[in-house]
Formats: C-alpha cells, sequence, structure tokens
C-alpha cells in the first residue's frame, strides 16, 4: 500500500447524499421548489427501503440478545456488541455506497438508516446505562457509558479503513468527489 492509499484511508467520507431525482435546483418553479420535493410521493420509495431495512435489522438485534445473555447488574454485552459492530459494518458500508459504488437512491436509506438504525441501539444503550447507575452500580455505568461511545468511534473509523482497502477492482472505484478514480 503506497502513501496516498495510507492517507486516504484515514480521511472520514463526504457524503453527497445525491438527489438523484433532482432537477435544476436554481430553477424557481414550484415544482423544484426543496420543501415540495421533499413531502412529495417521490419521497415514498426512500421511505420503503428505510421500513424494509428497519423490519430486517429489528429481529437481527433481538437475535443478538438472544446469543448473548446478560443478567442484571453486569457489563450490557449484547448491547455494546451489537453496537459495535452495527458501528464497524456502517463505516465499511457507507464507504462502499458512497466511494466505490456508484450512487444509488436506496442503498444506503435501506441498509444504513434502515437495516442497521433498527439493528443499532442507542435508547438501549442509554436505559442501560441509567438502569446501571439507578441499582447502584456507577463504576459499572460510567465504564459502559464511555467505552460504548469510545469503542463505536473506533469501529467505525475501523470500518471507514477496511472499506477503503477492500479489493473491488478498479472498475468499482470512486474518488470521494463521485467520478471514477
Amino acid at each position: 500500500m503506497g502513501d496516498d492509499d495510507a492517507e486516504r484511508a484515514l480521511i472520514v467520507p463526504i457524503d453527497p447524499d445525491p438527489d438523484l431525482d433532482a432537477s435544476d435546483p436554481a430553477d424557481p418553479s414550484p415544482s423544484h421548489h426543496p420543501s415540495r420535493r421533499r413531502h412529495g410521493s417521490a419521497q415514498l420509495d426512500v421511505l420503503a427501503a428505510i421500513a424494509a431495512g428497519g423490519a430486517l435489522g429489528a429481529p437481527a438485534r433481538y437475535e443478538m440478545t438472544r446469543l448473548i445473555h446478560v443478567t442484571k447488574g453486569t457489563f450490557p454485552w449484547a448491547t455494546f456488541w451489537t453496537n459495535i459492530s452495527g458501528s464497524f459494518v456502517l463505516g465499511f458500508l457507507l464507504i462502499l455506497l458512497i466511494e466505490r459504488f456508484p450512487p444509488s437512491r436506496y442503498l444506503r436509506p435501506f441498509f444504513a438508516t434502515g437495516f442497521l438504525g433498527a439493528y443499532t441501539t442507542f435508547s438501549t444503550y442509554m436505559v442501560d446505562t441509567a438502569t446501571l447507575l439507578k441499582d447502584g452500580h456507577t463504576a459499572l455505568g460510567i465504564t459502559y457509558l464511555l467505552a460504548s461511545a469510545l469503542a463505536g468511534f473506533v469501529a467505525v473509523w475501523f470500518g471507514i479503513i477496511a472499506g477503503r482497502l477492500a479489493p473491488l477492482g478498479e472498475d468499482r472505484h470512486r474518488t470521494p468527489k463521485g467520478r471514477p478514480g
């Protein structure tokens, strides 16, 4: 791996958030008004992609809690590993979807927002922390709170690096601006 590849692997991705249906944003006609597009029926298909991803991500999270049994008053390993694995996959996946594959209206909403949004769980992370604190496990609660946040950042960072280093062939590589590399 050359110096340029090593430097590029450490750069955080820029999400162009492509609106593949958008026309010229300089067009002042009412049909091109941003609020009209945002609330129009064209967004229902994206919402359906998010819902389908969420319908698969939530049962996946539930299965993780069945695989990793946690007793009351102990470190919430099930939530911890669910969130950490989701963070890694999110970093990896976003690199592929933003920088390595052609823009898609549905893949990022389906996987990143839908599946991984339902798979990972910030709310359970906070409830687990609050429960540990309420039950007098202050050191464990604070450790869990900080370890989860730090491990999540590290996992997404490694996911970004892994996504950039994944060998997919030159024809699938794009620069961060979306042009062939």
